[in-house]
C-alpha cells in the first residue's frame, strides 16, 4: 500500500483521483458540528429565511472561491504549505506554514472540544452516568488523529463512507421533526441579534480555511476541471446542508443542542453516529493538514510524526476548554488566514508560467512583496470587522464580509504592487550587466 502523501513534492499523476471523491470529502468536513452550533445561534438571533439566506449565500460564494483555490491546487499538485513556499520564499513559507499549523492545531482543539460535550450528552442520556467531558474529548481527538497519521487515502476511503450515511441520517431528522412538530416553529418571532453581513460572515468564517487550504485535498485530482468540480460542490453543499439542518431543527423543535434535539425525538442512536461520524470526517482533515503544513518547514519532517505530535498537543488543549472560544476563534481565522488565500491566487493567475511552481524550483529567502499583500489584507479585514462581531476596528465596509474583504484586498495589493515589482527587478537586472554591456 502507498504510504508516501507527498508533503515535500507533487502528487505524481498516476495517484490523481475522481472529482467526486475529492468532493465527498470536502462535504464530509462541513458536516459537522460546529456548523450546527452556528445554525443553531443564527436559528435564535434571525428570522427563518434571513438565516436561510446567508447561509446560502455564504456558502455560494464559499463554493467559487473553492474553485479558483482548488484549481491552484491541482495545476501545481502542491500542497498549500509547499504554495506559500512558492509565494511567500524559504522563511516567508516556513513562517506561514507555522501559522497555518498552530491555527489547525487550534481548531482541532475546539472541534475536540464539541465532540467531548455532545458525547457526554448522548452518553448521560443512554447512561444516566454523568462523566467528565474531558474523557469524551480525549478518545474523540485520538480517532481523529489516527485516521490522519494513515494519510489522504484513509481520509478518502472514510468520507466516501461517512456522506451517504450521514445525509440520510440528517434527513431523517429533519422528516421526523416536522412530522412530530409541524412547520408553526419557522416562522416564531426572535430578538434579532445578528445582521444580514455578519451572518453571511460567519458562515463563510466557518469554512474559509477550508477554502484556503483547499490544494491540499485539490493536488490529488486527476485535472484542474475536475478540482473546481469537487471544489464547488464540496464548499458550497457541504458547508450549507449542516446549517440548514441545524436552522430547521432548533426552530421547529424550539431547541438549543443538536444531539438534545436528535434524542427528543426518539433518534439517540442516530444522534450518536452522526456525532461519530461528523467529528471523526471534519477533525481528521485539520490535523492531516496541519501536519502537512508543519512537515513542509523542512524536508527532514516526517509527516506522521508530526501529525502525532500536533495530534497530542491538540487533544490537550481540546481537553481544557478551547471549545469554549468558538466564536471568536473562526472570526480570528477569517481576519488572517483568509487574505493569505488572495495572494497565492493572484500570485498563481498573474504568473502561472513561472518556474517557481515547479518542485525544487528556486525561490528567495522572503518575499516582501507577497508579505506586503499578506499584512494589507489582514488591516482590510481588521478595519472592516465591526467590534461588536469579532476582533476589529469597524472604521468602514466593503463587502460586509470581513474575512472576504481581507481575501479581495490581498488579492487586489499584490496585482497592483506587480509593476512595481517588475520595474524594480528590470532596474536591478540592467544594473547588474557590466558597464561595456548597459552602455
Amino acid at each position: 500500500m502507498e504510504t508516501s502523501d507527498y508533503e515535500h513534492g507533487v502528487v505524481p499523476r498516476d495517484q490523481r483521483k475522481g472529482w467526486l471523491s475529492i468532493a465527498a470529502i470536502w462535504i464530509a468536513i462541513g458536516i459537522d458540528l460546529s456548523g450546527a452550533f452556528l445554525g443553531i445561534e443564527l436559528a435564535s438571533g434571525m428570522s427563518f429565511w434571513p438565516a436561510i439566506g446567508a447561509t446560502m449565500l455564504g456558502s455560494l460564494l464559499l463554493g467559487l472561491l473553492a474553485m479558483a483555490c482548488a484549481y491552484v491546487g491541482a495545476s501545481t499538485g502542491l500542497s498549500t504549505a509547499m504554495i506559500s513556499r512558492a509565494v511567500f520564499g524559504k522563511i516567508g513559507g516556513a513562517v506561514l506554514a507555522l501559522a497555518i499549523s498552530v491555527s489547525l492545531v487550534g481548531w482541532f482543539a475546539v472541534q475536540a472540544g464539541f465532540f467531548g460535550m455532545n458525547a457526554q450528552i448522548a452518553f448521560v442520556e443512554f447512561t444516566g452516568i454523568d462523566a467528565p467531558v474531558q474523557v469524551f474529548s480525549a478518545i474523540g481527538g485520538i480517532l481523529m488523529a489516527i485516521t490522519a497519521f494513515w494519510g489522504y487515502r484513509s481520509i478518502n476511503r472514510l468520507s466516501s463512507l461517512a456522506v451517504p450515511l450521514l445525509l440520510a441520517l440528517l434527513v431523517a431528522g429533519v422528516v421526523v421533526a416536522f412530522v412530530t412538530n409541524g412547520p408553526t416553529g419557522l416562522q416564531a418571532p426572535v430578538e434579532a441579534t445578528f445582521t444580514f453581513g455578519a451572518a453571511v460572515s460567519l458562515v463563510m468564517g466557518i469554512f474559509i480555511l477550508g477554502v484556503v487550504l483547499a490544494p491540499d485535498m485539490a493536488r490529488w485530482a486527476r485535472t484542474p476541471k475536475q478540482a473546481m468540480i469537487a471544489g464547488f460542490v464540496g464548499f458550497f453543499f457541504g458547508n450549507s446542508i449542516i446549517l440548514v439542518v441545524a436552522i430547521l431543527l432548533a426552530r421547529v423543535m424550539n431547541g438549543t443542542e443538536l444531539m438534545a434535539i436528535f434524542f427528543a425525538l426518539g433518534l439517540g442512536g442516530v444522534a450518536v453516529i452522526v456525532l461519530i461520524l461528523a467529528q471523526w470526517t471534519t477533525n481528521t482533515s485539520n490535523i492531516y493538514s496541519a501536519g502537512l503544513a508543519f512537515a513542509s518547514i523542512s524536508e527532514r519532517l516526517n509527516r506522521r510524526t508530526v501529525t502525532i505530535v500536533l495530534g497530542a498537543i491538540g487533544i490537550i488543549v481540546g481537553v481544557i476548554g478551547a471549545a469554549d472560544y468558538f466564536v471568536q476563534f473562526i472570526l480570528v481565522i477569517g481576519t488572517v488566514i483568509a487574505p493569505y488565500g488572495g495572494v497565492y491566487l493572484a500570485a498563481f493567475f498573474a504568473g502561472r508560467k513561472s518556474a517557481r511552481w515547479t518542485q525544487g524550483a528556486t525561490v528567495p529567502t522572503v518575499d516582501g512583496w507577497s508579505i506586503a499583500s499578506w499584512a494589507g489584507g489582514i488591516l482590510a479585514a481588521v478595519a472592516t470587522t465591526d467590534p461588536s462581531a469579532g476582533p476589529g476596528f469597524g472604521w468602514f465596509t466593503l463587502t460586509s464580509i470581513s474575512a472576504l474583504d481581507g481575501l479581495i484586498v490581498g488579492f487586489v495589493l499584490y496585482l497592483v504592487l506587480l509593476p512595481l515589482r517588475h520595474r524594480r527587478d528590470r532596474t536591478r537586472s540592467v544594473s547588474s550587466l557590466p558597464d561595456e554591456v548597459s552602455a
